[in-house]
């Protein structure tokens, strides 16, 4: 419902005070008031998308009001993802909504940065059309820049201060997203640029500091920091807590922070639990359809000793307060969003059906309606620009032609953290060998947009290839082609795969294509149905593990690779990365030749 003119706002008071009847009353359930921390009966009036009364309705109801029994239900506010990049997930917007909204997550706040990263704002321009016909709410973010890689790789659209100008004004736009500590404190001058511009509109800016203490979190707060969703012990969100931060707790499908983070709020002070909110960050359809979302986070903070109003606070008003957007989510009071959960047992908090914008959506875990995808323009639909590679291209030439070299391999200690290894390896015909033996494994990263054609090369461990390799053209932050392996004409087979398909995910073995997944859109997600991305991801991990990895997710692993955050180590197109120096490093230490 329009709520920026006089004349709506009109007819939002008169259905607030009962002079229009309530096109639905919802009745008989037990109210889970998260304002007030109490559970008790009453009745919820809802008009268009806005809940009008809540309590006695009666005078509410008029001849043509529809009906809606909630008896044996809780009724909670929609829960709110607090961080997440659904890109990652490599659902579409339309086919994310489908998997989360049936669990009871209504509405995230996203950057929709890796859709920037492939189409600039012509493409977010449209996701941006996608999401108002989904019943997933999603409160943008402008990213603080993109690419967000130090030292800076190459995307399609570089977001700059001069695009905050433009941007801030959208009425989609609810704050800058993921404002990385290393940016702001390197002075980097887009990054300030985009903080100045927030202040400016007032706008919140949210965080992005794991491992950030003392001086250095005490100057990322004078930056202006509202918040943060990357702490990696309870002692972190602490120290963040204490110093004025609003925390979200990450619990996504390879980072499984609750149950030390929320040692905060059960170990050290319960009051901190009144500022801290959840998010998944990085999720896939296969978790999503066998644990849950949103509703499995609340699970597992009940499972770990917090009350379960608690939980749903946290996964509800509080992360509405954090982003300043309670005026319109987070709570079933009058004049919010209807964003209502139907909940049997908050305990086991079980969602049984679902309401966004005042409509009945879901039940029993699916959408009871049909949710088409929007057709794709080119925008999102081209190409990846890169020339086809030969083998050649992952062969890493070296000044002698035989002999060995001592070589720094990036060790993957966990989906976020990468570690040095040093090794030696043998060089042949002027060629260094990867090593199955040592776990040494060949990485590279392809620019993907035409833009200078970069090429990288340097070793990795960790993932106990034995043979062929992977790639993948979604990539965060930046999206470029990624191909790992053990073998360099394996790897240009992986490579030429997913530019000649257009974008997705690959394994190939002794010149074979074993599996594919293919990601159409912008190249990094689909339209097709969660049910079936999640066939798909369980093929392309046991295509992975048939290499010989042993990892929970080695796909995930590998596309995590560009992400420059994550220390030590990363890839992108520019080259290896030491992040601790923020800088590009050589991976050959020394030689020797025979």
């Amino acid at each position: 419902m329009e709520r920026t003119n006089k004349e709506a706002l009109k007819e939002m008071i008169r259905a607030g005070r009962g002079i229009l009847p309530a096109h639905k009353v919802i009745k008989g359930g037990q109210l889970v008031n998260v304002m007030s921390s109490e559970i008790y009966p009453a009745d919820v009036a809802v008009y268009n998308d806005m809940i009008a009364a809540v309590g006695d309705v009666e005078d509410y109801i008029g001849p043509d009001t529809e009906i809606i029994d909630a008896t044996g239900y809780y009724l909670t506010p929609g829960m709110i993802d607090g961080h997440i990049h659904s890109e990652c997930s490599k659902m579409s917007i339309t086919s994310y909504a489908k998997a989360v909204v049936p669990r009871g997550t209504t509405s995230m706040i996203s950057g929709l940065d890796e859709y920037i990263s492939v189409s600039g704002l012509e493409g977010l321009k449209e996701v941006l059309a996608e999401m108002k016909q989904s019943p997933l709410k999603v409160f943008w973010g402008a990213p603080y820049k993109t690419p967000y890689t130090i030292p800076e790789s190459t995307v399609a659209f570089n977001f700059t201060e001069e695009v905050h100008k433009e941007v801030q004004q959208w009425p989609e736009c609810y704050g800058v997203w993921e404002t990385v500590r290393e940016s702001m404190q390197e002075e980097d001058e887009n990054t300030l640029g985009a903080i100045a511009q927030a202040m400016k509109n007032r706008l919140p800016v949210f965080g992005c500091a794991p491992m950030a203490v003392g001086n250095d979190l005490n100057g990322y707060l004078c930056g202006g920091v509202r918040l943060d969703h990357e702490s990696y012990t309870h002692e972190e969100v602490v120290e963040k807590m204490r110093k004025g931060m609003h925390m979200l707790i990450r619990e996504s499908c390879v980072t499984h922070f609750l149950e030390e983070n929320i040692k905060a709020v059960t170990e050290v002070n319960p009051a901190f639990a009144r500022r801290v909110s959840f998010c998944t960050d990085d999720v896939t359809a296969t978790d999503i359809l066998s644990k849950g979302h949103l509703d499995n986070v609340v699970r597992l903070a009940i499972k770990a000793g917090v009350e379960p109003m608690t939980a749903i606070q946290m996964a509800t008003i509080n992360s509405a307060e954090a982003y300043r957007i309670d005026h319109l989510i987070g709570s079933i009071c009058p004049g919010r969003i209807a964003d209502i959960l139907f909940v049997k047992n908050i305990e086991e908090f079980e969602v049984c059906k679902v309401m966004t914008n005042g409509t009945m959506v879901a039940e029993d875990h699916k959408l009871s309606y049909e949710l088409k995808a929007p057709k794709r323009s080119s925008v999102l639909q081209g190409a990846l620009k890169c020339k086809l590679t030969t083998k050649e291209d992952f062969e890493y030439k070296t000044s002698i032609q035989n002999g060995e070299v001592d070589v720094l391999a990036m060790d993957v200690k966990g989906p976020f953290v990468r570690k040095r290894r040093d090794v030696v390896l043998q060089v042949k015909d002027g060629i260094v060998q990867p090593d199955t033996e040592q776990d040494v494994a060949m990485v590279s990263v392809l620019e993907r947009f035409g833009r200078n054609g970069n090429k990288s090369l340097a070793f990795c461990s960790g993932w106990k290839l034995k043979k062929g390799a992977m790639a993948s053209s979604a990539a965060p932050d930046d999206n470029n082609l990624v191909v790992m392996g053990v073998s360099a004409e394996d790897m240009s087979i992986a490579a030429n795969y997913v530019i000649e398909q257009g974008g997705g995910q690959v394994v190939v073995a002794d010149g074979e294509i074993i599996e594919f997944l293919p990601l159409q859109v912008g190249g990094i997600v689909s339209d097709a149905e969660p049910e079936e991305i999640a066939v798909q991801e369980k093929k392309i991990d046991q295509a992975a593990r048939s290499l010989g990895s042993d990892l929970p997710n080695p796909m995930m692993y590998m596309f995590f690779f560009p992400i420059t955050a994550i220390p030590d180590y990363a890839i992108t197109d520019v080259g290896p990365v030491d992040y601790v120096n923020l800088k590009i490093f050589d991976p050959i230490l020394a030689v020797r030749e025979k």
